[in-house]
């Protein structure tokens, strides 16, 4: 069974919160794949990992422009795209999974201001724990830093 990982996003945009989630899974030796619901959301992700930071880089590309298995971390709407192996499936904005089990963890990354998004990862909780699934709940402090609070 997977770990899941819910981020409550209440200080920060997901654009600010991403990178730097993307940048210690990396740093760990993992694989990820990032499922957004739209292509236009997809490929926003992918101009924005290029230049969210002057001295970062993240390796990464997306499925529209092939060559999935070769990417680090690839960006899709796949809801069961897994071209590069990945260890680790982050959703964001509402974006749901076929199963989380092939995954050492998987995050639902949301908008605490988005109704939507809110409801999405009620759901998604209760199916992933009910999938027998460890779920954990994490909120952003006025810092911005990450708290668990369940």
């Amino acid at each position: 069974m997977a770990e899941v990982l819910f981020y409550h996003l209440t200080e920060s945009r997901m654009e600010d919160a991403l990178p730097d989630l993307l940048e210690k899974s990396v740093a760990r030796g993992w694989r990820v794949v990032v499922q957004a619901v739209t292509p236009e959301r997809r490929d926003a992700l992918d101009q924005h990992l290029w230049t969210y930071k002057d001295d970062s880089f993240l390796p990464h590309g997306s499925d529209a422009d092939g060559g999935g298995a070769l990417q680090p971390i690839l960006l899709t709407i796949e809801p069961e795209q897994r071209a590069n192996d990945p260890h680790v499936r982050f959703m964001v904005e509402g974006a749901v999974p076929v199963d989380l089990t092939p995954y050492q963890r998987g995050v639902y990354l949301f908008d605490g201001d988005d109704p939507d998004q809110l409801s999405t990862a009620r759901e998604r909780w209760k199916a992933e724990k009910s999938a027998g699934h460890a779920v954990t709940y994490w909120q952003q402090t006025e810092g911005g830093r990450w708290a668990k609070k369940a």
